[in-house]
Protein backbone atom coordinates (compact mmCIF):
# COMPACT_ATOMS: atom_id res chain seq x y z
CA UNK A 1 0.00 0.00 0.00
CA UNK A 2 2.98 2.55 0.67
CA UNK A 3 3.93 1.60 -3.08
CA UNK A 4 0.71 3.62 -4.07
CA UNK A 5 1.43 5.92 -1.67
CA UNK A 6 5.14 6.80 -3.37
CA UNK A 7 3.30 6.84 -6.88
CA UNK A 8 0.69 9.68 -6.09
CA UNK A 9 4.01 11.73 -4.70
CA UNK A 10 5.79 10.98 -8.03
CA UNK A 11 2.61 12.57 -10.03
CA UNK A 12 2.67 15.05 -7.15
CA UNK A 13 6.28 16.30 -8.16
CA UNK A 14 5.37 15.83 -11.19
CA UNK A 15 3.24 18.45 -11.36
CA UNK A 16 5.15 20.80 -9.50
CA UNK A 17 8.20 20.12 -11.65
CA UNK A 18 5.80 20.99 -14.76
CA UNK A 19 4.93 24.52 -13.22
CA UNK A 20 8.16 25.23 -12.33
CA UNK A 21 9.10 24.40 -16.05
CA UNK A 22 6.50 26.04 -17.92
CA UNK A 23 6.43 29.26 -15.36
CA UNK A 24 9.41 29.70 -13.28
CA UNK A 25 12.57 28.43 -15.57
CA UNK A 26 10.62 30.67 -18.26
CA UNK A 27 12.28 33.59 -16.65
CA UNK A 28 15.53 32.52 -16.24
CA UNK A 29 16.51 30.73 -19.45
CA UNK A 30 20.21 31.10 -20.98
CA UNK A 31 20.34 32.15 -24.55
CA UNK A 32 16.53 30.52 -24.81
CA UNK A 33 17.42 26.94 -23.71
CA UNK A 34 15.60 26.22 -20.17
CA UNK A 35 16.71 23.06 -17.91
CA UNK A 36 14.81 19.92 -18.14
CA UNK A 37 13.85 18.80 -14.51
CA UNK A 38 11.91 15.82 -15.88
CA UNK A 39 15.18 14.06 -16.99
CA UNK A 40 16.70 14.70 -13.66
CA UNK A 41 13.75 13.54 -11.51
CA UNK A 42 13.24 10.20 -14.22
CA UNK A 43 16.76 9.27 -13.58
CA UNK A 44 15.67 9.90 -9.92
CA UNK A 45 13.52 7.46 -9.94
CA UNK A 46 14.54 4.92 -12.34
CA UNK A 47 17.58 4.54 -9.95
CA UNK A 48 15.82 4.42 -6.28
CA UNK A 49 12.63 2.96 -7.99
CA UNK A 50 13.86 0.05 -10.46
CA UNK A 51 13.64 0.29 -14.48
CA UNK A 52 10.06 -1.40 -14.42
CA UNK A 53 8.92 1.90 -12.28
CA UNK A 54 11.08 4.15 -14.25
CA UNK A 55 10.02 3.15 -17.57
CA UNK A 56 6.26 3.47 -16.44
CA UNK A 57 6.61 6.61 -15.29
CA UNK A 58 8.39 8.32 -17.80
CA UNK A 59 5.85 6.99 -20.40
CA UNK A 60 2.70 8.20 -18.57
CA UNK A 61 4.71 11.69 -17.79
CA UNK A 62 6.04 11.78 -21.06
CA UNK A 63 2.42 11.61 -22.84
CA UNK A 64 1.16 14.24 -20.15
CA UNK A 65 3.68 16.09 -21.28
CA UNK A 66 3.27 15.56 -25.30
CA UNK A 67 -0.70 16.26 -24.62
CA UNK A 68 0.19 19.83 -22.66
CA UNK A 69 3.02 21.12 -24.85
CA UNK A 70 4.78 18.40 -27.32
CA UNK A 71 5.01 18.23 -31.18
CA UNK A 72 4.05 15.07 -31.94
CA UNK A 73 2.11 12.29 -29.93
CA UNK A 74 3.91 9.84 -27.93
CA UNK A 75 7.56 11.71 -28.70
CA UNK A 76 8.01 12.57 -24.63
CA UNK A 77 6.52 9.75 -23.97
CA UNK A 78 8.73 7.13 -25.64
CA UNK A 79 12.00 9.49 -24.45
CA UNK A 80 10.91 10.01 -20.99
CA UNK A 81 10.61 6.31 -20.54
CA UNK A 82 14.09 5.56 -22.13
CA UNK A 83 15.25 8.10 -18.98
CA UNK A 84 13.24 6.13 -16.50
CA UNK A 85 14.33 2.34 -17.42
CA UNK A 86 17.96 3.46 -18.60
CA UNK A 87 18.37 4.98 -14.90
CA UNK A 88 17.33 1.50 -13.38
CA UNK A 89 19.77 0.02 -15.71
CA UNK A 90 22.49 2.36 -14.82
CA UNK A 91 21.48 1.49 -10.51
CA UNK A 92 22.96 -2.12 -10.99
CA UNK A 93 26.47 -0.54 -12.29
CA UNK A 94 27.25 2.43 -10.39
CA UNK A 95 26.92 4.24 -7.29
CA UNK A 96 24.51 6.63 -6.06
CA UNK A 97 25.95 8.09 -3.12
CA UNK A 98 29.02 9.76 -5.63
CA UNK A 99 27.67 13.45 -6.59
CA UNK A 100 30.28 13.50 -9.91
CA UNK A 101 28.51 9.87 -10.84
CA UNK A 102 25.01 11.38 -10.58
CA UNK A 103 26.42 14.32 -12.60
CA UNK A 104 27.86 12.10 -15.27
CA UNK A 105 24.48 10.18 -15.03
CA UNK A 106 22.46 13.40 -15.83
CA UNK A 107 24.77 14.42 -18.49
CA UNK A 108 24.01 10.74 -20.52
CA UNK A 109 20.46 10.95 -20.03
CA UNK A 110 20.45 14.74 -21.40
CA UNK A 111 22.67 13.91 -24.34
CA UNK A 112 20.44 10.44 -24.86
CA UNK A 113 16.88 12.20 -24.29
CA UNK A 114 17.98 15.18 -26.52
CA UNK A 115 19.10 13.26 -29.42
CA UNK A 116 16.70 11.20 -29.25
CA UNK A 117 13.98 14.03 -29.32
CA UNK A 118 16.33 15.75 -32.23
CA UNK A 119 16.27 12.52 -34.56
CA UNK A 120 12.45 11.99 -34.00
CA UNK A 121 11.55 15.14 -35.04
CA UNK A 122 13.64 15.05 -37.97
CA UNK A 123 12.54 11.97 -39.45
CA UNK A 124 8.84 11.71 -38.79
CA UNK A 125 8.51 15.79 -38.09
CA UNK A 126 10.23 16.90 -41.08
CA UNK A 127 12.19 19.52 -38.76
CA UNK A 128 15.25 21.03 -40.28
CA UNK A 129 18.41 19.36 -39.83
CA UNK A 130 20.66 22.38 -38.04
CA UNK A 131 23.48 20.19 -36.20
CA UNK A 132 25.29 23.54 -34.78
CA UNK A 133 22.35 25.21 -33.12
CA UNK A 134 21.33 22.01 -31.98
CA UNK A 135 24.84 21.18 -30.59
CA UNK A 136 24.91 24.80 -28.87
CA UNK A 137 21.54 24.27 -27.48
CA UNK A 138 22.60 20.60 -25.75
CA UNK A 139 25.40 21.89 -24.62
CA UNK A 140 23.57 24.68 -22.63
CA UNK A 141 20.88 22.26 -21.02
CA UNK A 142 23.47 19.60 -19.97
CA UNK A 143 25.36 22.80 -18.24
CA UNK A 144 22.01 24.04 -16.66
CA UNK A 145 20.92 20.10 -15.45
CA UNK A 146 24.34 19.91 -14.03
CA UNK A 147 23.63 23.21 -11.86
CA UNK A 148 20.48 21.99 -10.97
CA UNK A 149 21.55 18.31 -9.97
CA UNK A 150 24.40 19.73 -7.78
CA UNK A 151 21.50 21.96 -6.12
CA UNK A 152 19.28 19.06 -5.29
CA UNK A 153 21.49 16.27 -4.78
CA UNK A 154 21.48 16.52 -0.92
CA UNK A 155 17.57 15.15 -1.35
CA UNK A 156 18.68 12.39 -3.82
CA UNK A 157 19.86 10.18 -0.86
CA UNK A 158 17.61 11.60 1.81
CA UNK A 159 14.43 10.43 0.02
CA UNK A 160 15.95 7.98 -2.55
CA UNK A 161 16.77 5.15 0.12
CA UNK A 162 13.33 5.25 2.12
CA UNK A 163 11.91 4.72 -1.80
CA UNK A 164 14.35 1.85 -2.70
CA UNK A 165 13.53 -0.11 0.43
CA UNK A 166 10.12 0.38 -0.29
CA UNK A 167 10.44 -1.01 -3.97
CA UNK A 168 13.14 -2.97 -3.80
CA UNK A 169 12.98 -4.46 -0.17
CA UNK A 170 16.41 -4.98 1.90
CA UNK A 171 19.29 -5.08 -0.80
CA UNK A 172 23.00 -6.88 0.91
CA UNK A 173 25.92 -5.94 -1.20
CA UNK A 174 26.80 -9.87 -2.12
CA UNK A 175 29.33 -9.05 -4.69
CA UNK A 176 31.84 -7.86 -1.73
CA UNK A 177 31.21 -10.77 0.82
Amino acid sequence: MKKVGIIIAFFAVFLCLYFLQANFFTWFTIADVMPNLFIIFLLFIGLFAGKKVGAICGLVFGIILDFCIGKSVFMYGVMLMVVGFLGGLLDKNFSKDSRITIMLMVIGMTCIFEIGIYLISVLLLSANLEIVAFLRTLLIEIIYNVLLTIIVYPLFPALGYPIEEKFKGKTILTKYF
